[in-house]
């Protein structure tokens, strides 16, 4: 590793030759290479012995046994976790929430450029399978307890830690998050928290253009689509085939355009960034925040994919699977389709639209017999907001602090249930086209990880002075 980014040569993004290591960053590249490279994928991954790992840390730190809980679902053992209670001075101020993931989307070596379970530093990236989703947060929320711990500092509120196991789902997962909530919600009771799912978005120099604090998130459904067929040999085709009549149902999937909708916190994400980004984006997005019926303003805002999906709800194949041998004709066809629904969209009318696309009732349509809950939006409190754009005004001079809703779903519809707020918390900003979270060649920017980190540090740090 050539070096962390210290001062002006950190704001600068200077070459990698030329930035030194503070001793508290090396300490966290330690940490956080060792969790990248712990294989937590639902397959064959451990989520408990990176939980292990973490623990160890932290009860170096100077944790306690009282103060640790290393939990794991009886049912797959491996899917284990880790929560750490600091209890504060002050019992009026309610309770804060660190909460991350531990695992991460499975990854094939023979797909990756690099070893996807290998923290590789190159061009002033690090790239590896979870090095953003979700690991970067995890480090760097139990680095942090680990720095006030050792450092002697003495909480008024109390910080609560938990980094779970299963959110990214897969076979056998279990969602700790949700277990948690079930076996141990005193472990997640808190006055609000902070999660994954406010990345800012990268400038052309490769610093922040803006940083993102999330306050609403899609709702994850998904359906399967089936086909069957008598078959025959292989020999003597005729139209009427399975795979075909799958993939005509794909096709439509894929035409399929959900109408904008608008609501509070998307009109006020355009209005912001419209004003920082260049022509033709930045107008359109004005434009369109003042009028939604403007189609031409729509069209070129939902032309960036990542804005695209705060704009609409979608619907996408993600797998497909057919046939069974090769000198036969396919008996049975299947596709998975995952659809990101808006808050306010129906998830009914949403699986309605995708039946009247597809408009083959030989298609057989089913729903997944176990999906998340909807999350519940939190409010724009001043008295969480607020340190966040104080500090990003100190870390990030000149940056906006834009509120979003995350096109993708976390763990924090599980706090919704248990009256909790739930922040995606800002200070990582990525590239939407290369960052490559849940495909290949994941990568996060190291002037994005450290500065990132040392802003969360301090956010952290007010909050569990008093603040909010």
């Amino acid at each position: 590793m050539a070096g962390a980014i210290l001062g002006a040569a950190l704001i600068a993004a200077a070459p990698a030759q030329s930035q030194q290591f503070r001793a508290d960053q090396a300490e966290f590249l330690d940490l956080y290479k060792e969790l990248v490279e712990t294989n937590t994928t639902a397959s064959v991954g451990n989520c408990t012995l990176a939980a292990t790992q973490l623990q160890a840390r932290l009860s170096k730190a100077g944790f306690t046994p009282a103060e640790i809980t290393a939990f794991a679902p009886a049912e797959n053992p491996r899917h284990g976790g880790l929560s750490v209670v600091w209890t504060g001075s002050d019992a009026r101020l309610a309770p804060l929430l660190l909460l991350a993931h531990l695992d991460v989307v499975e990854a094939k070596r023979e797909d990756w450029e690099r070893d996807p379970f290998k923290l590789v530093d190159e061009g002033g990236w690090y790239f590896a399978r979870g090095s953003t989703d979700d690991k970067s947060q995890a480090a760097i929320f139990a680095d942090t307890m680990i720095r006030l711990r050792a450092g002697g500092f003495r909480p008024r509120r109390t910080l609560k830690l938990a980094l779970t196991c299963g959110e990214e789902g897969g076979a056998g997962s279990i969602n700790g998050a949700g277990w948690l909530a079930e076996h141990r919600p005193d472990l997640l009771q808190a006055g609000f928290a902070l999660n994954e799912g406010g990345p800012g978005r990268m400038a052309a120099d490769g610093g922040p253009l803006s940083l993102g604090v999330q306050v609403g998130e899609k709702a994850t459904r998904t359906f399967t689509l089936e086909t069957f067929n008598k078959g025959g040999h292989s020999s003597v085709p005729v139209r009427d085939n399975a795979i075909y009549q799958l993939s005509d149902a794909m096709l439509k999937v894929r035409e399929l355009k959900f109408p904008l909708r608008l609501t509070a916190v998307t009109t006020r994400y355009l209005a912001m960034m419209g004003k920082i980004l260049p022509a033709p984006m930045g107008p359109a997005m004005l434009r369109l925040a003042a009028d939604p019926g403007d189609g031409a303003a729509e069209a070129v805002v939902s032309s960036d994919r990542s804005f695209n999906s705060m704009l609409h709800t979608t619907c996408v194949v993600t797998m497909v699977e057919g046939g069974h041998a090769t000198n036969a004709l396919p008996q049975h066809a299947k596709a998975t389709v995952n659809c990101r629904v808006l808050p306010g969209d129906s998830v009914e009318e949403t699986a309605a639209a995708l039946q009247r696309a597809i408009g083959d009732p030989g298609v057989k349509f089913t729903a997944a017999s176990r999906e998340r809950t909807l999350a519940v939006p939190p409010a724009l409190d001043p008295a969480v907001i607020g340190p966040m754009e104080k500090l990003a005004k100190k870390h990030f001079p000149g940056v906006p602090l834009v509120p979003m809703i995350s096109p993708g779903a976390t763990d924090n519809t599980f706090l919704g249930p248990l009256g909790i707020p739930a922040y995606g918390i800002p200070g990582l900003w990525v590239d939407p086209e290369t960052v490559g979270t849940h495909g290949l060649n994941e990568r996060v920017s190291k002037q994005a990880l450290y500065r990132g980190r040392d802003y969360m540090f301090d956010l952290i740090k007010t909050y569990a002075e008093g603040a909010k």
